[in-house]
């Protein structure tokens, strides 16, 4: 009897594969193992096993395997039915989500490699130069790759030339498949065998009496012997004893000592391995407490609404160590790679050893290993700290999940697909493990909020700051007075200058914050109004002064900045607008004496950038952070008494129905980093409009007025949460051929669905990287079954593939658009 699998390949491919198998692998195979499998003509990809059966493909041969890459599963099943429902719910393939979701050192790739063809007669006059040129290189090497023949020839495309010397019988191709991942080995020494009998210790030492560097080592491995009983690493015998490499080297050539090698993980978090008690909750963080396990008891998500410094990590911290005690995992989901830096070191105080971090700074290999430590449910993976992705670990015990800053747009996954929601999907994952799941935030998200006044999760509030510290004092500056009056100096109002003076000269710090980097968004010629534009996309140049150069903040395109203009050439060019670079800049000129630092996505590139910036501000060596929304999530600073907003109006005139709702957030969470100890923080939101309704209700705090103005507003445009949204966005690159597929598109959702169809419509910028977009928006009522509308759209979309004219375009989905 043949036995056949059904892979899942790393490619956005709707339907699974069928492979064969011999009777011996169908025994040993399970669902969630690798195996690397033939695809198309020459290319190899690492495939997961979904299923293992008896029953033939009808429409094609089944090719056998390649190989088996794993001893025991990698993926188990519980994430398999996540995945699934992330490929159904969210409209993509489950080859995307297996991509997503693997870190990339698991999904092996075949590499071409470029052999001599031994066997070939070669008539060197027959060849052209560029051939020529590989066939010299291959007498030198056994094998070219690829990148090496491009770089040999300097062309990017070198298929054609590897085509013509294959049918000259000059080269061979041949693929070979590489793992990614390779495991950190430490080296570590011990005494030889033969010299563990005293007499042969004794034997050892008189004969090195010549060679006293070799004896100190020798002698200092005894030291260290006695001092730890660890295992000792090379390089601290080396520390240890003051020689060289090379001393230790003929020691081991000598067999006076061994060398041996042992994995370990490249990321460890030590700590105080749980010595540190919690702390005890006041009597507000208690009830919050109580209500959440009233919800929990009710089988409910749990929605913590607590203001800024209200002390929900503490709620959070007393819920997790109950998770830990009944020996199950714990799950604690972050917007921001910056917070973790400081999470962590508030988690190890108390958790010590138990804590593991997943996110997108890490390394390959370091993700790697924290996949692994999930999946033997090592002790150092109890607690999970990370990003939206850490969601796709492979949890077997999962107990709690912490949905930090739960409002924040960062965790929906914008490109490429799955185009998941971090929120929602972890609690379709806790319904799968049974696990509990509390949402936390100063300022929650309509959905959740909505959901909570509607009976369908539990809410627990907490509406005092710790340690009854007063919410901060918001002052709104109008700026069209202060210019009128001529107070402003560069970007600064008077009144924001006054107490930054009087914070700097009390020794506390300040925040400013600039929603956009750069220094300026538009340089424009002031004769004839020219201003660069990107060659690639609909938008203006950002100027960025660092660097002298301005670039496009969508596709990377850079130039360096122009002396003149490019349209008439004269030299009267000036910026319009400003970003963090433009306040660092003009603080620095007026603050000459203080330390300014800046935190936006130039000064936070490497892997340690945000610890860096987050640490030197902590330890007070920066006076004053300037920085876009980064700085506004979670982020817990002692000694900062002022935070200034230099222009809150380019948030709110933003074209989408969410703006209002996130400046509440943004400007509330930012004015929530001032005045966290004993005295109350001051906070100066300068506006051209202050007298915006937002911006009162910031000012108040009045997060139940804005969320009844919102809603109102929601349910008679038919917005989320009253309705479900899914975004299609078609991007080709001829203009007019992507107009013809969106009208057809639209009318055929027309045909069907009658109302809710807005478009198509460009987007503000309608050209991304060569690429044209545009968007049909359908609302859909929640009474509505929401798996038939996909299904029908997905037949709309069979037809549209089918019209040669349109096969080229792509369909995008973007189910619970934001």
């Amino acid at each position: 009897m043949q036995h056949f699998i059904n892979v899942i390949l790393p490619i956005p491919l709707e339907k699974l594969f069928t492979y064969g198998i011999s009777e011996p692998e169908s025994r040993f195979l399970q669902p969630g193992m690798r195996v690397a499998v033939p695809f198309g003509k020459s290319k190899i990809y690492t495939a997961l096993v979904f299923e293992i059966h008896t029953t033939p493909p009808e429409v094609y041969e089944a090719k056998e395997i390649h190989k088996i890459l794993d001893d025991a599963p990698v993926v188990n099943t519980l994430q398999l039915q996540h995945w699934r429902w992330i490929a159904d719910y969210y409209m993509c393939t489950l080859g995307e989500v297996f991509r997503s979701a693997m870190p990339s050192a698991f999904l092996l790739e075949s590499e071409t490699l470029i052999l001599r063809n031994e066997r070939g007669e070669v008539d060197e006059s027959d060849l052209k130069d560029d051939e020529f040129l590989v066939y010299e290189a291959l007498q030198h090497q056994s094998m070219l790759r690829v990148d090496e023949v491009s770089a040999i020839i300097d062309r990017k495309n070198v298929l054609p030339i590897l085509n013509r010397l294959i049918e000259k019988q000059v080269i061979l191709l041949k693929d070979e498949i590489y793992e990614q991942y390779k495991p950190k080995l430490v080296r570590y020494v011990k005494l030889g065998t033969a010299y563990q009998s005293e007499g042969k210790l004794e034997e050892l030492l008189q004969s090195l009496t010549r060679a006293p560097k070799q004896s100190q080592v020798v002698l200092s491995l005894f030291q260290l012997e006695v001092k730890d009983k660890k295992p000792i690493k090379i390089t601290d015998l080396e520390q240890m004893s003051g020689s060289s490499k090379a001393v230790i080297k003929t020691l081991i050539d000598k067999g006076v000592l061994e060398e041996y090698h042992i994995q370990v993980d490249r990321v460890n978090y030590g700590g105080t391995a749980g010595d540190l008690d919690l702390k005890s909750l006041n009597e507000h963080q208690q009830k919050a407490l109580d209500e959440i396990q009233g919800s929990f008891d009710d089988r409910k998500v749990a929605l913590l609404h607590g203001v800024t410094s209200s002390g929900k990590t503490e709620v959070y911290m007393k819920l997790i160590e109950t998770c830990i005690n009944a020996g199950k995992q714990a799950l604690y989901l972050l917007p921001e790679i910056a917070l973790t830096t400081q999470l962590i070191s508030r988690l190890q105080e108390y958790f010590g050893e138990k804590i593991s971090v997943y996110h997108s700074k890490y390394s390959i290999h370091e993700r790697v290993e924290v996949w692994n430590n999930v999946l033997t449910k090592k002790a150092k993976a109890q607690i999970v700290i990370g990003a939206r992705s850490a969601l796709f670990l492979p949890y077997s015990n999962l107990g709690l999940i912490v949905v930090d800053e739960e409002h924040e747009g960062s965790f929906k996954q914008f490109d490429p697909a799955p185009r998941y929601h971090a929120r929602d999907a972890v609690i379709v994952l806790s319904n799968l493990h049974g696990a509990k799941v509390v949402l936390g935030s100063a300022t929650p998200s309509i959905e959740s909020y909505y959901n909570s006044q509607t009976g369908k999760y539990g809410y627990a509030r907490i509406d005092r700051r710790f340690g009854d510290v007063l919410m901060p004092d918001i002052e709104l500056v109008d700026l069209k007075e202060q210019t009128r009056k001529r107070r402003m100096k560069g970007h600064f109002s008077e009144r924001l200058l006054e107490e930054i003076t009087d914070t700097l000269d009390n020794g506390e710090q300040a925040i400013l914050f600039q929603n956009r980097r750069g220094f300026a968004p538009i340089v424009e010629c002031t004769t004839c109004g020219h201003s660069p534009q990107c060659p690639n996309c609909d938008v203006s140049l950002t100027y960025h002064q660092f660097k002298k150069q301005l670039r496009c903040h969508y596709c990377g395109h850079h130039i360096a900045l122009p002396e003149i203009c490019e349209a008439c050439g004269s030299q009267t060019l000036d910026t319009k607008g400003f970003g963090t670079e433009q306040v660092e800049h003009e603080f620095k000129k007026l603050f000459p004496d203080a330390k300014v630092g800046r935190m936006d996505l130039d000064t936070t590139r490497g892997k340690y950038g945000y610890e860096k910036i987050i640490t030197a501000f902590e330890q007070q060596e920066l006076d004053v952070l300037v920085g876009t929304q980064m700085l506004t999530k979670g982020l817990d600073f002692r000694n900062v008494s002022l935070v200034g907003i230099m222009n809150a109006d380019s948030l709110l005139n933003f074209p989408d129905y969410r703006a209002h709702e996130r400046s509440f957030q943004l400007l509330t969470q930012v004015a929530g980093r001032a005045g966290r100890t004993q005295k109350r923080g001051k906070v100066i939101v300068q506006s051209f409009n202050p007298y915006h309704q937002i911006l009162k209700q910031v000012s108040t705090n009045d997060y139940l007025g804005m969320f009844k103005e919102q809603l109102y507003e929601r349910e008679q445009f038919l917005y989320p949460p009253v309705n479900r949204i899914i975004k299609i966005t078609f991007k080709h690159k001829n203009y007019n051929t992507l107009n013809d597929a969106a009208e057809w598109f639209a009318k055929g959702l027309r045909t069907i669905f009658r109302s809710g169809i807005l478009g198509p419509e460009y987007p503000p910028v309608a050209r991304i990287r060569n690429q044209y977009l545009k968007n049909v928006i359908i609302k859909i009522p929640l009474g509505q079954p929401l798996g038939k509308t996909k299904n029908s759209i997905k037949r709309i979309e069979n037809s549209f593939n089918a019209i040669s004219q349109f096969r080229s375009v792509r369909v995008i989905y973007n189910v619970d658009h934001i």
